[in-house]
């Protein structure tokens, strides 16, 4: 099936799933799997994902608007709860379950099992953004959630890249583990603040000078956060967090009221039309896609050694039911730490317990 057609059988689906959602309660995630998988069985769209192509298409937009939209008090106010769910809760659960996996799955090599675990372990900025607006949640929780989906990409890709380094070569060193994590995030943020810092000086000295005209000035907003990506992806930088920060960046230049009222208006429409579209594609060919993964792991677990599929169910109910128990350790202890390091007066007078906590005030606690 030719490129044209199959973009025009996705965009159909995107429409349909708003549809369905009218008329279901049913959460348009969901919604939107279900109709790629049924594309695949109607049709034989036979689409094939290259990661890097995935990636720079649809994560730089989405990744960019959510860094420019999140609100800054909120990511500056519960900044320690957000880099301990960012960065220490991946690195416990990337553990954890990759022990746990190689426990229950003998046959997978440990240092397999971490690379699975490191996958599975960061929150998908995608993901959230998509499925928080329609969950009953307290604004202050899902902050706290955005702020950690966007900026745990560079822990699970350090974890992911050196799990794979070990599969591969049986060597491991956290000092180069350390050494790439700062790396990646330092030059990720450096690379997307300094691309829309550069853009944004420009583009107002422009306007200054010649006026501003509104259709450019949309289609350089779309254009930074590809042109902050591919920058930090050329360093070996996180391109994700280039993207977000130059998203932050946005932001902050937005507030300084340079741009017109009318080009405010028009460009909130046009990027309220791109999220809606790449999330509903890429959710579409998620569920086109669900199929051939879905074989892929039952030949997986045949050769684990279980011959029934239902094995693949137990796996993936068990892996579930490990990444929340431990996601809820880590925020229990780390919520007790942090009390006993207050210690003293302010301890005793916030000794309620759980309602001290960030993530409990969030949820309407406090």
């Amino acid at each position: 099936m030719d490129v044209i057609s199959m973009i025009l059988m996705l965009l159909v689906a995107v429409i349909l799933s708003r549809v369905v959602i009218s008329i279901l309660p049913l959460p348009l995630p969901l919604v939107q799997i279900a109709l790629g998988a049924l594309l695949a069985g109607l049709t034989d769209l036979g689409i094939s994902l290259d990661p890097d192509v995935f990636f720079l298409l649809f994560l730089p937009p989405l990744l960019f608007l959510d860094g420019w939209r999140i609100p800054k008090e909120g990511l500056l106010r519960d900044r320690r709860t957000i880099a301990a769910l960012a960065f220490g809760l991946v690195v416990f659960t990337v553990l954890g379950v990759g022990l746990f996996i190689h426990w229950m799955i003998p046959a997978m090599p440990l240092a397999v099992a971490f690379a699975l675990a490191a996958i599975l372990s960061p929150t998908d900025p995608v993901a959230v953004s998509a499925i928080a607006p329609n969950v009953p949640m307290p604004k202050r929780l899902q902050h706290i959630l955005d702020g950690e989906a966007l900026l745990n990409d560079a822990s699970g890709l350090v974890c992911m890249r050196f799990a794979v380094a070990a599969a591969m070569t049986g060597a491991f060193s956290l000092g180069d583990a350390t050494m790439t994590f700062v790396w990646l995030v330092l030059g990720g943020v450096a690379s997307g603040a300094g691309v829309a810092t550069a853009v944004n000086s420009v583009k107002s000295a422009l306007a200054r000078r010649y006026g501003e005209e509104t259709g450019p000035e949309i289609l350089i907003s779309l254009m930074i956060p590809f042109a902050a990506y591919i920058l930090a992806e050329k360093i070996e930088a996180s391109g994700i967090l280039a993207a977000v920060a130059a998203g932050i960046v946005m932001s902050f230049h937005e507030q300084s009221g340079q741009a017109q009222v009318s080009t405010r208006m028009r460009r909130a429409v046009v990027w309220d039309t791109v999220l809606f579209t790449l999330n509903g594609v890429i959710f579409v060919l998620l569920g086109e896609q669900l199929p051939k993964i879905i074989d892929s792991a039952v030949k997986a677990v045949t050769e684990a050694g279980h011959h029934e599929p239902l094995w693949l169910l137990v796996y993936v109910l068990a892996i579930n039911v490990a990444l929340v128990v431990l996601r809820y350790l880590w925020v229990w202890v780390s919520f007790w730490l942090t009390l006993y390091r207050e210690g003293g007066k302010r301890r005793k007078s916030r000794a309620g317990g759980w309602s001290a906590s960030p993530l409990w005030q969030g949820c309407g606690g406090r």
